[in-house]
């Protein structure tokens, strides 16, 4: 019996100036593990007349993690930070109750030709730290435990797993692997996780129990100490997942939380333009969206 639970496949989603592939959430899988919102970024080449520009905007109730494969890109926020971050690079952001940041090409890199790509992701934080002070960390690539074994390239982007730990700094029980290989290989990783598990295909393919996958496809196992699968040539793979958390997480836009008067409050907050600023971004900022009624 195949251990592949479900396939969610890659769907565009417009992010403004920007088309990203979304994995989640996923109408039959709203979360893997405290993975909330997965954002395949690019690859896309912007011109010397088109930048990435994320204009400010608020979070509660998560962490964001940036991962870059191509590209450069400037993280503001509203607790002070300013700072670069580069391929191979983490930043890792906690909204707690409440931050402001942006994201933009920087000033040295908007008038030239450049590549964005990589992935954007939630993690929804405990309840009982859903409301914790906003903080930033930023995590050098070397900071990053990475490793080969039986030829395969691993990565521990964050947190703890294969009794490493990575120097991204998370608030429960979760993982995020990066697995490359330049020939097939067999892998067998299942003693290693916990809890569930979403396994992405960034290149290359993965077979599993005689079925071959491809690249845009996140498979999510039924049991992750059964994560065995056959890695083809030239793959790159990304692993998510993590303890699920016993209360159900809501999302309204760019909040997360287990209480829906909280995410209120943050509405009247943003509309009201009563969130603390990002100094030196104050002006622009991207509204709350109104949907049209059905």
């Amino acid at each position: 019996m195949s251990n592949v639970n479900l396939i969610i496949e890659e769907r565009a989603a417009d992010i403004g100036k920007f088309l990203v592939g979304r994995l989640l959430p996923f109408r039959q899988k709203r979360m893997v593990g405290p993975f909330i919102y997965i954002d395949h970024m690019g690859p896309v080449k912007l011109s010397e007349r088109n930048n990435f520009d994320v204009l400010p905007h608020p979070h509660i109730g998560l962490s964001t993690l940036t991962f870059l494969f191509e590209g450069n890109i400037m993280h503001r926020d509203s607790i002070g930070t300013e700072i670069e971050i580069k391929p191979g690079e983490v930043n890792f952001m906690t909204a707690g109750k409440g931050i402001v940041h942006s994201e933009r090409t920087p000033e040295y890199l908007r008038h030239s030709e450049k590549n964005m790509h990589g992935l954007q992701i939630w993690i929804a934080l405990p309840k009982h730290l859903e409301q914790m002070n906003p903080e930033f960390f930023h995590i050098e690539e070397n900071e990053i435990p990475t490793w080969e074994q039986d030829g395969v390239q691993f990565k521990l982007i964050a947190s703890e797993a294969f009794n490493r730990k990575s120097g991204v700094p998370v608030y429960s029980k979760l993982y995020m692997l990066e697995i490359k290989s330049k020939a097939k290989q067999k892998v067998a990783i299942g003693d290693h996780l916990y809890g569930e598990s979403g396994l992405y295909i960034l290149e290359g393919g993965v077979e599993s129990d005689g079925n071959v996958y491809k690249p845009k496809q996140m498979l999510v196992t039924k049991d992750s100490h059964l994560c065995e699968f056959t890695i083809q040539p030239n793959s790159t793979i990304y692993i998510f997942g993590g303890q699920p958390f016993p209360e159900e997480r809501f999302i309204d836009w760019n909040f997360v939380s287990s209480s829906k008067e909280l995410i209120e409050e943050a509405k009247e907050k943003w509309k009201t333009q009563t969130f603390e600023k990002i100094k030196g971004d104050e002006t622009e900022f991207i509204p709350y969206p109104t949907f049209p009624k059905k």
